[in-house]
């Protein structure tokens, strides 16, 4: 993989696609300078479809930048209690992002999906002119939906589609049109079609997700008529599934015609357009290593007692542990006084921590 200049390392920080345009956010040390003129600015080193978004859409840019930053908080979320934690450090994580390995593959993913989820929330909240509520479709009847009291000898709840429903096509396009804007389809580059191909699974985490919540009308509380509407699966919810198929990766290499990707091993079927995929093995990040993004784990706090990835044996890669003590104050024994103000008294907190030498 060639060098990475530090321009370009700091647009991984902000779209996450490798396209050689002004990089702040972590390095220039401040989430507050990444906005959409900064990126925008540079329209002539953007891919086309980039382009066309900042000269005539530049209000999606907003969500894209709102929808990167939601995937960077849910990846630090779901390795919270790993040995690479999602960290933000300008001088590892670019590191991290020019190897092929899983942890590469999750953050294209989610940030995709962070992406899509973004832009089709601004939809439903009326933030955006160019879409709003998801078009109504003859969907099959949304469960339960169509539920019969038997004993009762109740009619079936009649239902219909209405509401506002989150138009998530929309999202899902514009997440796809920026965030694949500069690889190009085709490319006989294992690594393009990799990030194609990760970048899609987290789109439909989100898509191939969406939920029905419904609401009923009728006299005294019944529920004569429910009008029900497609709603997107909560983030967390997206985090989670992506973070199971993370575990669950393919490890992949190209194949002979340069525009396919198969799995390594025998008698592995191929991964589907949801499955997350990656060429290399990662590094174990138990030492700092600036080569390959590892900051380490000396000074992180473990779980003494748990068996999992958190627990100090994992965690620590088996260098041992040193338990402390911690005293900090918070707010405690808060009232309220009319009006209108909240009087809280400090207390000491006292709290057991055990951390990886």
């Amino acid at each position: 993989m060639t060098p990475v200049t530090r321009t370009q390392l700091g647009v991984f920080f902000i779209l996450l696609c490798p396209v050689n345009i002004i990089g702040l956010w972590w390095v220039m040390g401040s989430p507050l300078v990444m906005d959409p003129n900064s990126i925008c600015r540079k329209t002539k080193r953007l891919a086309v479809k980039q382009a066309e978004l900042c000269q005539r859409q530049p209000e999606i840019i907003n969500e894209v930048i709102k929808g990167t930053k939601l995937g960077l908080r849910e990846c630090k979320h779901q390795f919270r209690f790993r040995r690479w934690n999602c960290t933000s450090h300008s001088k590892y994580f670019g590191k991290v992002l020019q190897q092929d390995i899983r942890e590469t593959a999750f953050v294209y993913a989610i940030t995709a999906a962070g992406v899509t989820h973004a832009v089709t929330q601004a939809c439903s909240m009326g933030d955006l002119l160019q879409c709003g509520c998801e078009i109504t479709r003859s969907w099959a009847p949304p469960r339960p939906a169509a539920s019969t009291d038997a004993s009762a000898g109740t009619e079936p709840v009649k239902w219909e589609w209405g509401g506002c429903g989150d138009d998530v096509e929309f999202g899902y396009e514009k997440s796809k049109q920026f965030m694949d804007g500069k690889q190009k389809r085709g490319k006989s580059d294992i690594r393009t079609l990799m990030d194609l191909h990760n970048n899609e699974a987290g789109r439909l985490a989100v898509k191939n997700y969406m939920r029905a919540e419904c609401k009923c009308h009728g006299l005294s509380g019944s529920c004569t008529l429910r009008t029900c509407w497609r709603k997107m699966p909560h983030f967390r919810e997206v985090g989670n599934r992506l973070l199971e198929r993370f575990n669950g990766a393919f490890k992949v290499m190209g194949g002979n015609d340069g525009k396919t990707l198969i799995p390594v091993g025998r008698n592995i079927k191929p991964p589907d357009k949801q499955d997350l995929i990656y060429s290399a093995e990662s590094p174990d990040f138990c030492l700092p290593n600036r080569k390959t993004g590892s900051v380490g784990t000396r000074g992180r706090v473990c779980n003494s007692t748990a068996l999992d990835m958190s627990g100090c044996d994992l965690l620590c890669c088996d260098r041992g542990y040193r338990d402390q003590t911690v005293v900090y104050e918070e707010n405690c024994l808060c009232r309220f006084h009319w009006c209108c103000v909240v009087q809280c008294k400090k207390c000491s907190v006292r709290k057991e921590l055990s951390l990886c030498l």
